[in-house]
């Protein structure tokens, strides 16, 4: 085959510029933007009356998307250097050299940007204001405190409750106590689900020098503790949303039998913080949030009705 033939170099062409866009999605990390664009959706659905606007469902999920995304890609900008330490983290578009600090930089500030305006064009202030204290609690208060504090774990938890307010702010034009209540399930879930990840990555976070919880001396035994502690203050508030009417007894029966195994796997993990039980913890997390927030959705359809 003639390697210099022009329909070779096209294809050749084509697969660098797929290379490229491909390195550019990674930067958005697209498991947890698609954890914020289904929380934000969640809170919009579980926000909106009959007599809401759904079709603003749409520019809420563009604009978060766009905002989720820049951050995202803002966040690899600033720990470039943590990640080229870590195995798990160093094939990464800059740490491996794919893409330079500039385009990174220029990407994730465009979408961040365009995100928050097309939130506060297409939907309103409240949403975009949301969006913006999220991004830079996000970037500037946990990034940093990463190298700095255990407590960069409850801190980076803020950021990640914030999608679901962003949603109900779209669809009721307000916050009240039940986006507070979405917003408390959001954060207690993080903490005993990212107490996992850092208890199974502990040794590559420590030589990176990032201050997580496991990776600090004696700290397995508060992380068992603390993921204990915030399973069972999550299980607690995760019946609030019956109270106030958000959903009712399936969800209910669904909050309790989850929760229950959510509060037994942490109680396990912090027994023994093997990397098994650890994998366990963040297993049993992973299924009990999807549970708990399309319970509350399906509940709340009838209540609507």
């Amino acid at each position: 085959m003639d390697l210099s033939s022009p329909s070779r170099a096209a294809e050749m062409v084509g697969l660098r510029v797929a290379r490229r866009l491909l390195d550019y999605v990674e930067l958005g990390k697209p498991r947890l933007m698609l954890l914020v664009l289904v929380t934000t959706a969640v809170g919009f659905y579980l926000g909106a009356e009959k007599s809401s606007d759904l079709s603003l469902l749409w520019p809420t999920i563009l604009g978060t998307a766009l905002a989720a995304t820049g951050s995202l890609a803002l966040n690899q900008v600033m720990e470039r250097d943590t990640d080229a330490l870590m195995m798990r983290t160093c094939q990464r578009p800059l740490p491996d050299g794919r893409l330079t600090v500039r385009e990174a930089t220029g990407y994730g500030a465009l979408l961040s940007v365009g995100g928050v305006v097309c939130l506060w064009l297409t939907v309103g202030w409240l949403p975009a204001l949301i969006t913006t204290v999220t991004i830079f609690t996000y970037l500037f208060l946990y990034t940093p405190l990463k190298r700095r504090s255990p407590l960069c774990t409850i801190v980076g938890a803020v950021p990640g409750a914030l999608p679901p307010v962003t949603g109900w702010a779209a669809a009721a034009g307000t916050v009240g106590v039940e986006a507070a209540v979405l917003f408390a399930l959001l954060f207690l879930w993080q903490l005993p689900h990212s107490l996992a990840i850092a208890q199974l990555y502990r040794e590559e976070y420590q030589a990176a020098g990032l201050k997580v919880l496991p990776a600090m001396p004696n700290g397995t035994t508060a992380t068992g503790r603390q993921a204990v502690m915030h399973s069972a203050a999550l299980c607690l508030v995760a019946l609030l949303p019956v109270p106030l009417g958000m959903a009712g007894i399936l969800y209910l029966v669904t909050a309790l039998v989850s929760g229950a195994g959510l509060v037994a796997t942490s109680m396990a993990f912090a027994q023994r913080a093997s990397a098994s039980r650890a994998r366990a913890l963040l297993l049993v997390s992973l299924v009990h949030l999807p549970l708990l927030l399309g319970m509350m959705a399906f509940d709340r359809r009838w209540i609507l009705q």
